[in-house]
């Protein structure tokens, strides 16, 4: 033994408490890898995900537009609406700019009242979002009623 007077590591045991915290971490890891690992347990976070939309949509009721066809307090809400919301990609006359021409008599996605309202309330791929959270469906609603407007002869 060697007698320099310092203490010396070599013999001491390691505390009862970090083994136990190392072999815990241990059994943790293996469980949690197999709980949630898709090859070994099957579980997949998309699976719960499909789950949870589908159930989700269930609850969501379903809006249709409102009719403001004749309404001038409307149409110029609309209007307004439009200028702030819609006129940055669309310009304020709706003649297209980022997003497609409005006063065109043939849409892409449809020149119906109900495929306006579907097209602003769900959005479209390659650019369009949804609006309905944002602004809601009454809003979407005056919008329509001002876009109609515009299209009309």
């Amino acid at each position: 033994m060697h007698d320099s007077g310092e203490p010396q590591d070599g013999h001491n045991k390691i505390p009862k408490g970090w083994l136990l915290f190392f072999f815990g971490g241990i059994i943790f890891l293996v469980g949690y890898t197999v709980a949630y690992t898709p090859a070994i347990s099957g579980w997949s976070f998309y699976k719960e995900y499909e789950q949870e939309m589908a159930a989700a949509a269930k609850t969501v009721k379903t809006d249709t537009v409102k009719e403001y066809t004749d309404n001038k307090d409307a149409i110029e809400d609309g209007k307004e609406i439009f200028a702030s919301t819609c006129a940055p990609c669309h310009n304020a006359d709706a003649t297209g700019g980022i997003g497609p021409n409005l006063t065109a008599p043939k849409l892409k996605y449809g020149s119906l009242r109900t495929d306006l309202y579907e097209t602003v309330t769900k959005g479209r791929p390659n650019g369009m979002p949804s609006f309905l959270q944002q602004i809601g469906s009454e809003k979407i609603s005056k919008v329509i009623a001002y876009l109609e407007t515009l299209r009309k002869p």
